[in-house]
């Protein structure tokens, strides 16, 4: 268990605290600088473009605005401000401190998604953890109390499946050993992680990132309501931060609303948005323009966003059909992905979904949203034991950074945090 009582975890927790703070205030600095040498910038710009119109008054030819120079409006990139030197912060630090991180590795970033991540998981973690806790204690485990985590875990959308794999190897070890309640809870961690890490193990991909050398085409499905859109434009952030050429296709062209919220989405991203201003536009002819372009800029990632609702489950599954024949012939050599988004507060709902669309959409991957503040965030371990799907990416908040590449290790000790 990550262990934030004892003083040595306190004191390298501080240190970290330390040094970000540090490097926060060096920051601000650097950026005042950056300012101000914009500005004087600026005012050499303004008065070069003061001058030429006072040397084109006398022609017939005058436009102020043609002579301005416009800089593009451009967002520093700032990281989260640091927040109060606490228990939350103590937390964060340790997990990332377990993983191997170093003193001078840790960002502001990083403290504050895991912050945003633990508390995403508080009601889960209200109705499993907090309850579990209370009932094993310090004692040794015993087959009432064993009951009883089956009970819970049921309770948590954890799967049947997962249940009994985790019951069943507790009673193994049960028989074999006495085992405490601390013992207990490491060892109940390390079976939701072999679950939740079987699928992504059995893909030969840890980490889901466009390949170099070729388009990567990455299909966003799921759904009405489950936050695709949103999503997408999260990871169009995400992707053009992290430094690969983006391009987004709007090829839900069967929800007006969804094409205007990609071109917000691609504004903040400051990536492009290829769609079709023609209302019900055919979703397969918008990746086919959008791949010309794709091909043209010659970018890393094309996401594909789809329809989440037509008239029948059929309909729905022949426009996904479509759009992939479209890739296939267009970019034979392109690497396909089909991430299915789940909105985790929907539970078993969401497991049926995801059922559903493996039958018949060739997925490849989920995207766990909106994981901030539902009671079921263990439908994450159903979806990796029953569907057999790896978690690719996953939400907790609203805001642009809000999405990360999944972990299972931080997520099982968010979801197991027990202060």
């Amino acid at each position: 268990m990550i262990n934030t009582d004892s003083d040595s975890s306190k004191e390298w927790a501080a240190q970290a605290y330390a040094l970000l703070k540090q490097k926060q205030e060096d920051k601000k600095a650097e950026l005042k600088k950056e300012e101000d040498k914009k500005a004087e910038l600026k005012k050499e710009e303004d008065k070069k473009a003061e001058l030429k119109k006072e040397e084109d008054k006398e022609k017939d030819f005058v436009e102020s605005s043609n002579f301005q120079i416009k800089s593009p409006f451009l967002k520093n990139d700032v990281e989260s401000e640091l927040g109060e030197f606490n228990d939350e912060f103590t937390w964060s630090a340790m997990v990332l401190a377990a993983q191997g991180k170093k003193i001078n590795q840790i960002s502001i970033d990083e403290i504050d998604w895991l912050t945003k991540l633990r508390r995403g998981l508080e009601e889960t973690r209200k109705g499993f953890v907090t309850e579990l806790l209370d009932k094993l204690g310090d004692d040794p485990l015993t087959p009432e109390s064993l009951d009883d985590l089956e009970t819970l875990l049921i309770r948590a959308d954890v799967g049947t499946f997962s249940t009994d794999k985790v019951i069943n190897s507790l009673r193994k070890k049960l028989n074999e050993e006495v085992v405490g309640g601390e013992e207990g809870i490491k060892f109940l961690k390390e079976e939701l992680r072999s679950i939740i890490n079987k699928p992504i193990k059995d893909s030969g991909i840890d980490l889901l990132v466009p390949q170099q050398g070729i388009l990567n085409v990455w299909l966003l499905v799921g759904v009405n309501g489950v936050g695709k859109t949103t999503t997408l434009g999260k990871l169009a952030y995400l992707s053009s931060r992290s430094n690969y050429k983006t391009l987004i296709a709007a090829a839900d062209t069967f929800r007006a609303a969804a094409v205007e919220q990609l071109k917000v989405w691609g504004e903040r991203s400051n990536v492009d948005v290829i769609f079709n201003k023609s209302k019900n536009a055919d979703p397969a002819a918008v990746v086919f323009d959008a791949i010309n372009s794709a091909k043209k800029r010659n970018s890393d990632l094309l996401l594909v966003d789809t329809a989440g609702r037509l008239q029948t489950k059929n309909n729905l599954m022949e426009e996904l059909s479509k759009i992939k024949k479209i890739i296939d012939k267009k970019v034979p050599n392109a690497k396909v992905e089909s991430l299915l988004v789940l909105d985790a507060s929907q539970g078993q709902n969401g497991l049926n979904q995801a059922k559903s669309f493996a039958k018949s959409a060739n997925l490849s991957g989920a995207i766990l949203t909106k994981l901030d503040g539902s009671s079921r965030g263990g439908v994450s371990l159903a979806v990796s034991s029953e569907v057999n799907l790896p978690i690719r990416f996953i939400g907790a908040g609203e805001g642009i950074k809000d999405l990360r590449p999944f972990n299972s290790f931080e997520f099982i000790e968010a979801l197991l945090s027990d202060k």
